[in-house]
């Protein structure tokens, strides 16, 4: 199997996280796709994949998946693995996490492409504003939930590890770890996790008031 991704994407880099975690990295090759813009297609996601996008999993004899939460089941299921569990509470708990991270995820990608692509628009501002309270708030949640993190990571831990490090590389200046000492401190913990120092984004860390390149995206 072939995984496209690219360095700095937090969906991809969940898929890849998880594939460490597993330890199942010799079986799927991993293959950058190079720059992502919004406004311009990239020949060889959108040969996989209709919206053009990453990660997406590339599968013998088999249709090509995408979407980060999927590919992750299908590792996941592929492998027979439990970072996502089958039943009861705990599969709602995880997917719930999944499901917040996602959002934050999804929100910090959007505020990063309107940043360079959309300057000066009517609402610019206020719609920043409430992307910044989306993340803070989800913030906040995590911190108090974060007693409820596992020790050996389901998908949830994972998604919410990689959501915070987009935000480190790409929104330092949202001071996202300032009153949320319990979150932080889980999260430098997890972050020393041989499957996040080596999914670590090689792309310098850029503040959200810097230009905006297809390099840097």
């Amino acid at each position: 199997m072939i995984l496209l991704f690219t360095d700095a994407s937090p969906f991809a880099r969940k898929c890849r996280v998880l594939i460490e975690e597993l330890g199942v990295a010799d079986s799927i090759e991993l293959r950058d796709v190079g720059a992502l813009s919004p406004l311009d297609a990239n020949d060889m996601a959108c040969a996989q994949g209709p919206l053009g996008k990453v990660p997406i999993l590339i599968r013998p004899l088999a249709a090509s998946l995408y979407d980060s939460s999927v590919i992750c089941e299908y590792i996941n299921y592929a492998n027979q693995a439990a970072a996502f569990p089958v039943e009861g509470e705990a599969r709602w708990r995880a997917l719930r996490l999944q499901a917040l991270a996602d959002g934050m995820m999804e929100a910090a990608v959007a505020m990063r492409y309107d940043t360079s692509f959309r300057k000066n628009t009517p609402h610019a501002d206020q719609w920043h504003e409430r992307q910044t309270a989306r993340l803070l708030a989800s913030v906040k949640t995590l911190d108090e939930r974060v007693g409820s993190f596992r020790a050996i990571p389901t998908i949830g831990e994972i998604s919410v590890a990689c959501a915070l490090g987009y935000l480190d590389l790409r929104f330092g200046n949202l001071s996202w770890r300032r009153g949320r000492q319990s979150l932080e401190k889980w999260f430098s913990s997890f972050s020393e996790r041989p499957s996040m120092v080596v999914t670590a984004p090689k792309t310098p860390n850029i503040n959200s008031t810097q230009e905006l390149t297809l390099e840097t995206i």
